[in-house]
């Protein structure tokens, strides 16, 4: 092949690369949301019955369980709102780390969440102010500085 082939080639794929797949999250985004309003609604919705929220006390939820899966506190890297999206209105995509699947699951290949589907009955705006409450509540760890010794 020539040259002039080549780049063209190599050319075309890095722009076919460059589009997002019709999947991506790429262009998504949720207006602002009230905090207040989001923690109303994890109430209403039953939230605190499984999970707890760094730094918020609730009142006991009445189909409490013994799980307690924690949201929010000190982290190495920020939830973002597609993240936090993603876990509200599709539980099963991924087990947060520290969690023993079969704790948080229901089935035997660990793909089915505890967690309620809330799709149908959780409004748009529901959604919205639940993100801004719990991403509220997390709190980006500084980089502990290491005593790597210098080469000159």
């Amino acid at each position: 092949m020539s040259r002039l082939t080549n780049v063209t080639l190599l050319g075309a794929l890095l722009v076919m690369g460059c589009n997002p797949a019709p999947q991506s999250g790429r262009g998504f985004t949720l207006p602002s949301g009230d905090v207040e309003r989001g923690k109303e609604a994890f109430v209403e919705l039953q939230c605190h019955a499984c999970h707890q929220v760094n730094g918020v006390k609730f009142e006991v939820a009445e189909n409490a369980t013994d799980m307690a899966v924690r949201l929010g506190g000190k982290v190495n890297r920020i939830q973002t709102y597609g993240e936090l999206v993603t876990s509200i209105i599709n539980p099963s995509h991924k087990v947060a780390k520290g969690y023993v699947k079969e704790e948080v699951t229901k089935d035997d290949e660990g793909k089915e969440s505890r967690m309620l589907n809330y799709n149908d009955v959780m409004t748009v705006q529901q959604l919205i102010d639940l993100v801004k409450f719990l991403q509220s509540h997390y709190e980006l760890k500084p980089i502990e500085p290491t005593d790597y010794p210098v080469y000159l």
